[in-house]
């Protein structure tokens, strides 16, 4: 590296002003700066701003249909909800008034089977009535003729 003192130090002075001397260059270099800036500022950045608010617009339309789309999903999302509800609720309706028709077929059938055993039972026990009645008359029978066959014998 060269040290920047010694290069100053042994710059050969010529004329007045030496390192620091403002002459028609100054002046020169503040216009070539100025012209290139405007050159520059034509050909390079106004259309890089142009681009990059051309992609700035892009971007906020796109946020503004990406909201608007989600609030139109939002929107129909409770809607459906709310129709979901009411079916579920018109669903649970429905099932509890068949449980509750489906219950009272059930008891009516119940009853008419109660009553079909119930008569069913009061035939079997008349009849087993009956057939006792006639057992113990043919029984009684049976044992008269017995004690009268016994009498008989213990009489001879």
């Amino acid at each position: 590296m060269i040290n920047f003192s010694i290069l100053i130090s042994n710059s050969e002075v010529t004329g007045p002003g030496g390192l620091f001397d403002i002459n028609a260059t100054l002046p020169l270099v503040a216009i070539q700066f100025l012209v290139l800036m405007v050159i520059l500022n034509i050909i390079l950045y106004n259309p890089l701003l142009n681009i990059i608010t051309e992609r700035n617009e892009y971007i906020l339309n796109n946020l503004a249909k990406a909201s608007k789309t989600l609030a139109e999903a939002n929107q129909l999302t409770a809607q459906y909800e709310q129709e979901l509800n009411s079916v579920r609720k018109e669903a649970q309706l429905e099932i509890t008034n068949s449980q509750k028709i489906h219950k009272e077929i059930l008891d009516i059938e119940l009853t008419i089977s109660q009553k079909y055993i119930d008569n069913l039972l009061d035939t079997i026990t008349a009849d087993l009535t009956d057939k006792k009645n006639t057992a113990l008359n043919s029984l009684d029978n049976i044992v008269q003729s017995l004690c009268q066959k016994i009498e008989t014998k213990l009489s001879i």
